[in-house]
C-alpha cells in the first residue's frame, strides 16, 4: 500500500500496564521485531489521559515521538516571554535531555509548532483567545492556553504594520521549525497561512472553518514560496539535519566544538547570560568540521550560523571568526524573504538583525562557493522556474483589511 509509517494517537496507552507505562511492553517490541513494521516510521503521541500518561522521551529506540516541549518553548520565545533562551537552545538541538538515551538519534524528536488540535499557524499569530462559538459548547471546548499573540488586534485587521509583523512571525516560527535539529512536522495548510477563524477545536465543522482553501492569494503564495526555500536549505546543508546529537564538548584532536552558543558580541554564552531573563537574541554556531568523539579526521560539512532575535528592536550581531580565509554567506533573513541570499560578509563584521527575525549564514572559502551553497542556489533556480501561481488575486493582505472593515 506504500504506507510510509504510522502515528499512534494517545500512544502511551499502547504500553500501559496495571502498574503504569512500560517502555519494554510487548506491543512496542513486536512492532520493532516485525519484518514489515520495523522498516517503516513509527511515531507516538507520547501521552494519554490516564495517570502517568505523559511519557515524552520514554519510548524505545526505533520510535519517534511528538515533542510538545518544542512546540511550547518555540511559541513562548517568539511571543516574547522572558527566560526562554536556555530551553530554546535545548529544543532546537533536538531535545537531547529527552531523547539522547539508549542509543536514540535526533530524528526521534518530532518537532512541531501546530497540529490538527489547536490553532493553525496563522491563527497562532492572530488571536489571543480561542473563538469556538460555532462548536455549540459555549466556548468550553478546546485548549485555553495556546501561547498565542495577536500582535495588537484580535483576528482580521486593516493595520498594515500588524499584518506585516504577523507575516514575519509566521516565517520565524516556520524557519525555527525547519532549521532545528530533529524531525520537523508541518501542519497541512500552515505552509500558506490557512486559518480556522480562531477556532482551535474544529473537529465538528464541515464548512469554511475547517475546509482548506486552495485558491491562493499573493500572501499565501509568498509564504508557500518561503517554505519551499527553507526546505531547500535544509536539504542542501547536512549540518542542519545531523544524525548525532550536538554536545558542545571540545574535541582536542580537531580543536573544535560541534556547537557553540553565541552572544550578539560573538562571545560564548556564559551562565549569567543564559540566566538573563531579558536576553532574547543569540546564535547557534554548528561547526561542520566536528565529528564523533575519537575520530581525528575533520568532517567536510559546511559550517552554519543560525541567529534568532525575539527582541522588538534591531540587534547588532558580530559574525564570528571560525577559520581564516573564510567569509559568511547570508542564506536566509526572515525580514527579507524574497532575497535568495548569497551576499557575503567578513568575519568580525556587524550584521543588523531586524527585531523579531531569523537569519541563517553559511561559512565558505573567500572567493569560492561551497558545494552545499551550490546545491541550494540550484534549488532556488528550479523553484524560480516553477513558481506557485496566484489563483485568487483578491485574497491576501488587501482582502484581510477588507474583511476587518
Amino acid at each position: 500500500m506504500h504506507v510510509d509509517g504510522f502515528r499512534f494517537d494517545l500512544g502511551t496507552i499502547l504500553a500501559r500496564e496495571t502498574y503504569g507505562f512500560d517502555e519494554g511492553h510487548g506491543f512496542l517490541d513486536s512492532c520493532l521485531q516485525d519484518p514489515v513494521l520495523s522498516t517503516v516510521k513509527l511515531i507516538a503521541e507520547p501521552w494519554d489521559i490516564g495517570p502517568g500518561g505523559y511519557q515524552v522521551g520514554r519510548f524505545p529506540p526505533g520510535w519517534a515521538e511528538w515533542n510538545d516541549k518544542f512546540r511550547d518553548t518555540v511559541r513562548s520565545y517568539w511571543k516574547g516571554d522572558e527566560g526562554k533562551l536556555p530551553e530554546l537552545a535545548t529544543r532546537i538541538a533536538a531535545s537531547a535531555d529527552c531523547f539522547n538515551l539508549r542509543g536514540r538519534k535526533p530524528w526521534a524528536s518530532v518537532n512541531f509548532i501546530t497540529a490538527h488540535d489547536g490553532f493553525t499557524l496563522h491563527d497562532l499569530v492572530s488571536y489571543n483567545e480561542k473563538h469556538n462559538e460555532a462548536n455549540g459548547e459555549d466556548g468550553r471546548d478546546g485548549h485555553s492556553d495556546n501561547i498565542s499573540w495577536n500582535h495588537g488586534a484580535e483576528g482580521p485587521t486593516d493595520d498594515p504594520e500588524i499584518i506585516a509583523l504577523r507575516e514575519r512571525q509566521k516565517r520565524n516560527l516556520l524557519a525555527t521549525l525547519l532549521l532545528a535539529q530533529g524531525t520537523p512536522m508541518l501542519l497541512a495548510g500552515d505552509e500558506f497561512g490557512r486559518t480556522q477563524q480562531g477556532n482551535n477545536n474544529a473537529y465538528c465543522q464541515d464548512n469554511e472553518i475547517s475546509w482548506v482553501n486552495w485558491e491562493f492569494g499573493e500572501r499565501e503564495v509568498e509564504l508557500a514560496e518561503f517554505v519551499r526555500k527553507v526546505i531547500a536549505l535544509r536539504r542542501s546543508f547536512p549540518i542542519l539535519r545531523r544524525s548525532r546529537f550536538l554536545t558542545g564538548e571540545y574535541n582536542a584532536d580537531l580543536d573544535v566544538k560541534d556547537v557553540r552558543w553565541l552572544t550578539p558580541a560573538a562571545t560564548d554564552m556564559e551562565p549569567e547570560q543564559w540566566q538573563d531573563g531579558h536576553a532574547r537574541c543569540f546564535g547557534m554556531l554548528m561547526d561542520g568540521r566536528a565529528q564523533a568523539s575519537g575520530i581525528k579526521r575533520p568532517a567536510m560539512d559546511s559550517t552554519a550560523l543560525l541567529v534568532l532575535n525575539a527582541h522588538h528592536d534591531v540587534v547588532k550581531f558580530i559574525l564570528p571568526e571560525v577559520v581564516g580565509g573564510y567569509v559568511w554567506s547570508c542564506l536566509l533573513d526572515t525580514n527579507v524573504p524574497d532575497d535568495d541570499g548569497g551576499e557575503s560578509f567578513e568575519t568580525g563584521e556587524d550584521y543588523l538583525v531586524t527585531g523579531r527575525s531569523v537569519v541563517l549564514f553559511a561559512l565558505e572559502p573567500e572567493g569560492q562557493r561551497s558545494v552545499a551553497l551550490g546545491r541550494a542556489r540550484e534549488a532556488f533556480r528550479r523553484m524560480a522556474e516553477q513558481p506557485i501561481p496566484v489563483a485568487n488575486p483578491e485574497s491576501g493582505p488587501e482582502a484581510e483589511r477588507a474583511l476587518a472593515k
